[in-house]
Order: C-alpha cells, then sequence, then structure tokens
C-alpha cells in the first residue's frame, strides 16, 4: 500500500464524511469480494480495499495518513495501532473468523439456503480473545474493542425495506415456506416437501428492499464497544455483551458478543487464585538478624511492609494477607506471598571480612582465606 492514495483506493473524495466512505467501501467491497467477483486480482484489490478502510474509519488513524502520508503502523507501529485491542481471536458461529473476508462471506449467504433447510435470521454469537495485564486484573478496567461484524443496516433501521417497502406473503409457497412437488414412480406419485428457494423458507417476502443491505436488514461494518472488566477476573473467564455479536436478518433477534480474558504474563508478579507470589532478595545480615523491608504492592503505589524474620533461609515463605488480587465479584483480597533468596555477597570489604572471620571464630567454624596475594597486599594498604 506504500505511496498509494487511500482515497483513491475507496474511491472517495479527500472531504468524504465517515459515513460516505463506510457506504463507498462497502459498495466496492461486494463488486471485489472473491465470493462474487472472480477475477484475478479480485482478492488482491479486495485486501487493499480492506487495508485502506482500516486507516480511513479510524478517527486517528486517518488524522495520521492526512498529515503526513504515511499509513499507521506500517513502520513497527504494532497492528491496530494505539486505540485498537489485541485480539487473540475471533470467531463467528463458531468457525474461523478473519476480518472483513468472512463478514462478507456472511453476507452474501445470508438468504441463501442448503436444500430442505431454512435460513436462520437469528444472529450468530462472535466471541474475541481480548488481553490485558495484571494490574488492570487488581483494579478493573473498561476497554474499547474495535470489531467487523454484520451490524444493522443504519437506512432501513434493520427492517430490509426500502422507500414505501413491505412484507408480503410469498406467492411461491404460499406463506408456508415450504414447496411440495410430485414425482412420478413405478410405484405411483411420490410428494417431496423442499425449502421454498423463493423465500428461504420464511414464508415472506419483502416488496422494494432496503438497496443498502439488499432486504437483509444488515450490513458488514466496524463495531465499537466498551466492555467492561471487573477486579479479580481469571484467565480464559468469558464477559457476555448483550446484543453486539452478528445482527439478526430484517430485526431478528441479534448474537451476543462473547469476550475471552487472557492475562498478560507479569515480569514480577506469578498468579495462584487470588494470591500473588513474588521471589524477594533478603540480604544475608538482614535475613540472620531480622528486618522489614518495603517493596511495591500490585496497585499503584501501594507500599508492602514485608517482615523478615529472624535467620530466614532461601526457600522460606512469608505470607503477607491482603496484599493479593481482589476476590472477583467479592469482597476482600488475596495474599501475597514471597519466596525468600538469601544473597550472600561476592565481594567483600576488608572491615567486612574481619567482622565476618571474627563472627567465624566465635561460632568455632573454619574459614579458607581465598584472596589473591595482590588482594592481600591491597588490603594490608587499607
Amino acid at each position: 500500500m506504500a505511496g498509494k492514495d487511500l482515497y483513491a483506493v475507496i474511491g472517495v473524495d479527500k472531504n468524504a464524511t465517515e459515513q460516505e466512505i463506510r457506504k463507498e467501501y462497502r459498495r466496492k467491497a461486494r463488486e471485489l469480494h472473491p465470493d462474487v467477483n472472480k477475477a484475478p486480482d479480485a482478492e488482491e484489490k479486495f485486501k487493499e480495499l480492506n487495508e485502506a478502510y482500516d486507516v480511513l474509519s479510524d478517527e486517528k488513524k486517518r488524522a495520521q495518513y492526512d498529515r503526513f502520508g504515511t499509513i499507521p503502523g506500517a513502520a513497527g507501529g504494532g497492528a491496530g495501532g494505539p486505540g485498537y485491542v489485541d485480539f487473540d481471536e475471533i470467531f463467528g458461529g463458531g468457525g474461523g473468523f478473519d476480518g472483513f473476508g468472512d463478514v462478507f462471506s456472511s453476507f452474501f449467504s445470508g438468504f441463501g439456503a442448503s436444500a430442505g433447510k431454512r435460513v436462520r435470521k437469528e444472529g450468530h454469537d462472535m466471541q474475541i480473545g481480548l488481553r490485558i495485564t495484571l494490574e488492570e486484573v487488581a483494579t478493573g478496567c473498561k476497554k474499547e474493542v474495535i470489531y467487523e461484524r454484520l451490524a444493522p443496516c443504519e437506512d432501513c433501521h434493520g427492517t430490509g425495506m426500502g422507500p414505501n417497502g413491505k412484507e408480503v406473503k410469498c406467492d411461491k409457497c404460499n406463506g408456508t415456506g415450504r414447496v411440495v412437488s410430485v414425482t412420478r414412480t413405478f410405484l405411483g406419485d411420490m410428494q417431496t416437501a423442499t425449502t421454498c428457494d423463493a423465500c428461504n423458507g420464511t414464508g415472506t417476502k419483502i416488496d422494494n428492499p432496503c438497496p443498502e443491505c439488499g432486504g437483509q436488514g444488515r450490513v458488514p461494518d466496524r463495531q465499537r464497544v466498551t466492555v467492561e472488566i471487573p477486579s479479580g477476573i481469571q484467565d480464559g473467564q468469558q464477559l457476555r455483551v448483550s446484543g453486539y455479536g452478528e445482527a439478526g436478518m430484517q430485526g431478528a433477534m441479534a448474537g451476543d458478543l462473547l469476550v475471552t480474558i487472557r492475562i498478560q504474563r507479569h515480569d514480577y508478579y506469578e498468579r495462584h487464585g487470588n494470591d500473588l507470589h513474588v521471589s524477594l532478595a533478603v540480604p544475608m545480615v538482614q535475613a540472620a538478624l531480622g528486618a522489614t523491608l518495603e517493596v511495591d504492592g500490585i496497585l499503584e503505589d501501594e507500599v508492602v511492609d514485608v517482615k523478615i524474620p529472624e535467620g530466614t533461609q532461601t526457600g522460606d515463605k512469608i505470607r503477607v494477607k491482603g496484599y493479593g488480587l481482589p476476590k472477583f465479584r467479592g469482597s476482600g483480597r488475596g495474599d501475597m506471598i514471597m519466596h525468600t533468596k538469601v544473597e550472600i555477597p561476592k565481594k567483600l570489604k576488608k572491615k567486612e571480612r574481619e567482622i565476618l572471620e571474627s563472627l567465624a571464630k566465635e561460632m568455632g567454624e573454619e574459614t579458607a582465606d581465598t584472596r589473591s596475594p595482590l588482594e592481600k597486599l591491597r588490603d594490608a594498604f587499607n
């Protein structure tokens, strides 16, 4: 896409409104989609069209493109840009889903029914995977997710009807949704009932359908929705946003958006339920004599006082109650569990060595002088 005029790719003027860009994109996408257009370059042109729309349909990306003439994210800025949420996966109706390409495939097959099957008018559920940090688990957060779906048509308000349009009984099946055919065999006449191909089993047709959605009442579109994530949520847990899955046909019930939470690995903490486990380095003397150390908590500006018992050893566990993660939709917090690692200094100053040698003598322990001749000479002068 480098060097290409994104407005020209979609076929609109630089001053086009968001609605004009969306309408022209959908019109051109219907022409170029590989399910409809069998030209050798249709798939590549459809991909370019989607990339252009990805920029021009986003206010921040469009402003950057208008100002600098570059495509946001093209130089390592990250897929989706700053306004997007990182997705693990997108599904529609239980199958693999790949952005606008599959949304349009669903749109084109909206009225297509297999032989003997009635068209489903209700929208399918959709699913996305949303990554959040452990800090966001601790506080709860709101995330704006941006995804592609079949959304209610704005021109007809989801009814599928054009100006002066109305729903009428199918004249082929007389409103039954099924057509009975008679086949003569040597055993006699046999009747077979199949789904009406004129109304796809609905029993009704639209007289003067909406030109924007072709009578479906839904169109491929980019959806923005804010998802509220409660504190204490677990990895893999799902949140349901009602009505934001695939829109139903001609005003039928929409599916839901299922948001699967994925929690990023933390550099410092490890989560076990509501407890937070962390490695804590304890200086040798403080481990022997006992001390109180300050460590950062999971919440912003939170400081945790950790009491180090006298004689602490490497591998000991110190539990600090109430400094873990909040309980999901409950009260209270888990605990913070410190896994101690006693630090032994690798280099000692002369005074420090003398103190430790005196302590070893007092405790009846034998020590070895591993200093080199040069180090012994240096210590003597010091």
